[in-house]
């Protein structure tokens, strides 16, 4: 308690007193506030601040003896951390008037206790919601009384911000005013505080710069009141004689006599100096008293004394303008603060409008880069589902020709089913032929045999046409199952493309949700940057409104003193012609009246400077008011401008939803048409592919099986040929050969006709082969 420096760091701050954490309220009371107890008592204005951040004790140190008792529950606040802080400036204001019954003297003081809200970090509090909105509050009023003591510590600025805050305004006095102020900083003692600690610090060193004129608030009564005039009025005699003997000093000046030094009136003998003859101003004017009575110099001492009283009131009038005057001019030192922070206002508001003209210029260029990224991604989407249909097209197309390759695959199987038949049916035909053959050649001739290779060939001739027909058939299969398997693989290559240009647009709509959430960010913080300006914006028309009202105030005033002027004019003219009729006496108050009209003249100059100054503050609030039109202006265009944006941002959303949802179900819609087709397809596929090598497979045992019957056929026939051969060369060999008559109608014997003439079962045979056939 008795170190007058708190280091933090190694660099000292220097207060009038260091009070660590074990202090007992007493030695607080003692240090602090004792001494400003008993200055408000003797009639001085004092105040008690508690500065800090929040928990460091500022509560506990002003309301060291509060409880709350709420719901029959006592909550005390001199913890160590206070937890139900009330997050608020708290001024408790204690006024104290005394009046002495014998003397009758009034004294009275103000005693403010000021208990500030702490200051805080929203980093380290974490704050949110409304707590949020508090504490940045908070720390703006802050902020400001931190701005009104840098100002008065600095000493250089003509301009203290005291309206930049209620808080700053209501303790206009305790700052910089008539009030005696002491400061208790709070500091915290934890190191996780540290630097809040050191701002408190580096606050209380600049706080204690600061220098206030105090003066005793002391309301006198009638008494002390007419003991003061009597004062003034003999100090007002004093200066008369001394006004006098000055005049008969100058006068024998100018009459050419030397003044000695003991007869000079120096500045220790004026207050000694008794009133004095005025012989030189009677013999100067002696014609015009000899002819005055008695009665008459009584009159005229008694309009002399009356003229003296009014003098006297006139002084009084004029020091009570001298004092309006002056009120009027810390009134017009008020408006052009006021004024110069409008003006700043005005600037700080220009400054804004033009940053976000900007940025709505800005964010115009974005939205038009967003409309043509959408009409870009409609028209790729138009693209694409004109391609989706295309390809629906070509897959019902190749659908049908699927199912009509497929009815052709059930036809060629059903004629080769009949192929098949046929050939076994021609087997066994063949078979029963040859049988038939081998019974009848022991019976006919070498005639019969040379017709029975004949019809042996025409069966062979119309086997292989049968042949060439079912190969013709298996290649027109082929070809069209591998014009099917280039179309699946078109189709394939197809799909592929699809999924690819699919996969780029869900890119393409990423990024296009990136940006219209961009947007959607820039247009939530144009719509605060708008709220803010619409705050400021009312704030300037309360000003102004407050600014009209002191206009009128001023006016009226204003009125008031040129009729009170014009009054006192009058009078002193009246005066003036009564003075007049006192030429005898109007050189002795010549030079106050000149006095008083040099000073009515420079109130009259006063006064036509406030006039000026009020045409002035017209001309400026006329100004304000045109801007502020133009400003409300702006605001509509922009607001008109935000509800359009707002409404394009609405159909973009709804288009992008529309082109979502439609994308999903024509991808959805052809994927699970594609994937439940492509499993059918490539069954089909298989299955003609194994019939196809099946039929040739058939077709080559076929080919086969006839080549060795026509072989074994064929050799059949030789053997039948050569042994009937044989069996004529025999016949002929052992029988007569003896030449017949050819008759008419009959045929020789060695002719083919002759064969069916007499063996009819042999022809019967190949008609009945033809006809099954």
């Amino acid at each position: 308690m008795g170190s007058l420096a708190a280091l933090k760091q190694g660099k000292p701050y220097v207060f009038d007193r260091v009070l660590p954490p074990n202090t007992t309220q007493e030695q607080v009371y003692n240090a602090c506030a004792k001494q400003i107890v008993k200055d408000v008592l003797e009639g001085y204005n004092g105040t008690i601040f508690a500065y800090g951040q929040t928990s460091s004790g500022k509560t506990h140190t002003m309301e060291v003896s509060y409880f709350e008792i709420y719901l029959d529950k006592i909550r005390d606040l001199l913890d160590d951390m206070n937890e139900h802080s009330s997050r608020s400036h708290s001024i408790f204001l204690i006024n104290i008037k005394q009046e002495n019954v014998e003397t009758e003297k009034k004294l009275s003081g103000k005693l403010y206790l000021v208990d500030l809200a702490g200051s805080e970090k929203v980093s380290k509090t974490g704050a949110e919601g409304a707590v949020l909105d508090e504490a940045k509050n908070i720390n703006k009023s802050l902020s400001a009384l931190g701005n009104v003591i840098s100002a008065l510590a600095e000493g250089t600025k003509t301009h203290v911000p005291y309206r930049d805050s209620k808080m700053t305004r209501i303790l206009q006095d305790s700052l910089g005013g008539n009030c005696r102020t002491t400061i208790v900083i709070c500091c915290s003692p934890s190191v996780f505080n540290e630097a809040e600690t050191k701002s408190t610090l580096m606050f209380g060193q600049r706080a204690k710069t600061i220098k206030n004129t105090v003066s005793v608030n002391l309301e006198l009564t009638a008494e002390e009141w007419k003991k003061k005039y009597e004062k003034e009025k003999d100090k007002n005699k004093s200066l008369k004689n001394v006004i006098q003997h000055l005049e008969l000093e100058l006068n024998r000046w100018r009459n050419g006599e030397a003044v000695p030094e003991e007869e000079q009136i120096s500045a220790k003998d004026q207050k000694n100096l008794e009133p004095c003859d005025n012989t030189p101003i009677i013999d100067n004017i002696t014609p015009v008293v000899a002819s005055i009575s008695t009665e008459e110099k009584q009159k005229y001492d008694e309009e002399i004394a009356s003229l003296y009283r009014q003098l006297d009131d006139k002084d009084d009038e004029i020091n009570q303008q001298s004092q309006l005057a002056e009120k009027l001019k810390q009134q017009m030192l008020d408006q052009e603060e006021l004024l110069a922070s409008t003006r700043r206002d005005y600037e700080k508001i220009q400054e804004e409008l033009t940053r976000l003209q900007m940025e709505n210029e800005a964010a115009k260029d974005e939205v038009k880069e967003v409309l043509q990224a959408l009409e870009e991604l409609a028209v790729n989407y138009d693209q694409k589902s004109q391609e989706v249909e295309d390809k629906t097209r070509t897959n019902e197309q190749l659908a049908d020709e699927l199912a009509q390759k497929s009815s052709a695959l059930t036809a060629t199987q059903r004629e080769l089913g009949q192929l098949q038949e046929l050939s076994n049916h021609q087997k066994k035909r063949a078979t029963e032929i040859l049988n038939l053959l081998l019974k009848d050649l022991g019976e006919i001739g070498g005639i019969i045999g040379t017709n029975d290779v004949k019809t042996l060939a025409d069966v062979n001739g119309v086997i292989e046409e049968e042949f060439t027909m079912a190969r013709l058939y298996i290649s027109k299969m082929k070809s069209e199952v591998k014009s099917l398997v280039n179309r699946s693989k078109q189709l394939e290559s197809a799909q592929m493309d699809s999924n690819r240009k699919m996969n780029a647009s869900e890119r393409e709509l990423a990024a296009c949700q990136l940006l219209i959430s961009q947007h959607e960010a820039k247009i939530k913080s144009l719509t605060d940057y708008m709220q803010n300006m619409e705050q400021k914006r009312r704030q300037l028309e309360e000003s102004q409104d407050s600014l009209n009202e002191e206009l009128a105030k001023l006016r009226a005033q204003e009125k008031m003193h040129e009729v009170s002027f014009k009054d006192k004019e009058k009078e002193h003219l009246t005066r003036l012609q009564d003075a007049e009729e006192m030429k005898s006496h109007r050189e002795a108050h010549q030079k106050q009246l000149s006095r008083l009209r040099d000073e009515i003249e420079e109130k009259q100059k006063i006064i036509d400077e406030i006039r000026d100054m009020n045409q002035k503050l017209q001309l400026e609030q006329e100004k304000l008011s045109a801007d502020y039109d133009k400003l409300k202006i702006e605001d509509q265009e922009r607001e008109m401008k935000l509800e359009k944006l707002i409404l394009l941002n609405d159909k973009r959303e709804q288009a992008r939803e529309d082109l979502k949802g439609l994308e999903e179900t024509v991808l959805v819609r052809d994927n699970a048409d594609l994937r439940c087709e492509l499993p059918k397809l490539e069954k089909r596929l298989r299955a003609t592919a194994e019939r196809v090598k099946a039929l040739e497979g058939a077709l080559k045992e076929a080919k086969e099986n006839a080549m060795r019957d026509r072989k074994r056929y064929q050799q059949e026939v030789d053997r039948i040929k050569e042994a009937v051969r044989a069996k004529n060369m025999a016949r002929r060999a052992h029988s007569a050969q003896i030449a017949k008559p050819i008759r008419p109608g009959h045929y020789p014997a060695s002719s083919p006709t002759a064969v069916h003439a007499i063996r009819g079962g042999g022809m019967s045979n190949s008609s009945y082969y033809h006809n099954t056939k």
